[in-house]
């Protein structure tokens, strides 16, 4: 911090060549003697200020109180929808979908084709073991019907020897 002051006699001085050095050597001397008082200020604001913190309560934790109220952020409503897909071994599927606590639509019968479509677009996390579910449901099926068609083949051979 520098303070200048000129007095009148500084101000006739200054018009003779020794009067730079004279206003140097004060300007100078009021500097420090500035400094100083203000060192002597901070530590003394300083030795107050500790038991002015002993004495404040410590913050609590979490948020604020009042800035639950005073945020900008739009409120988004979030709605609820439960969609139950369940499958059986055999490949037939069902759909319900509740919203909240109400029932929209119960036992929908959908095709295995649907569930694996809509698997895929949802996440490629879903429609990996949904498919795995739809193919062991398929690969029974198809042995289902090959026994089917090996039963039916007897049968036909049966009624050909009974029609001989």
């Amino acid at each position: 911090m520098t303070v200048d002051v000129l007095t009148h006699d500084e101000e006739t001085a200054s018009a003779t060549p020794e009067a730079p050095a004279v206003a140097t050597d004060e300007a100078t001397t009021v500097t420090e003697s500035a400094s100083t008082s203000s060192e002597d200020a901070s530590s003394d604001d300083s030795a107050s200020a500790e038991p002015a913190a002993e004495e404040a309560p410590k913050p609590k934790r979490g948020r604020p109180k009042g800035a639950a109220t005073a945020s900008t952020a739009k409120k988004t409503r979030t709605v609820e929808l439960i969609l139950t897909v369940t499958g059986t071994a055999d490949g037939e599927w069902q759909a319900e979908l509740k919203n909240g606590s109400k029932w929209v639509a119960k036992g929908l019968e959908i095709p295995a084709a649907a569930v694996s479509r809509a698997a895929k677009e949802l996440h490629s996390d879903l429609s990996g073991p949904i498919d795995e579910v739809i193919n062991q449901a398929r690969e029974a099926q198809a042995a289902k019907v090959a026994a089917l068609e090996a039963e039916l083949e007897k049968a036909k051979q049966a009624l050909a020897e009974l029609d001989a």
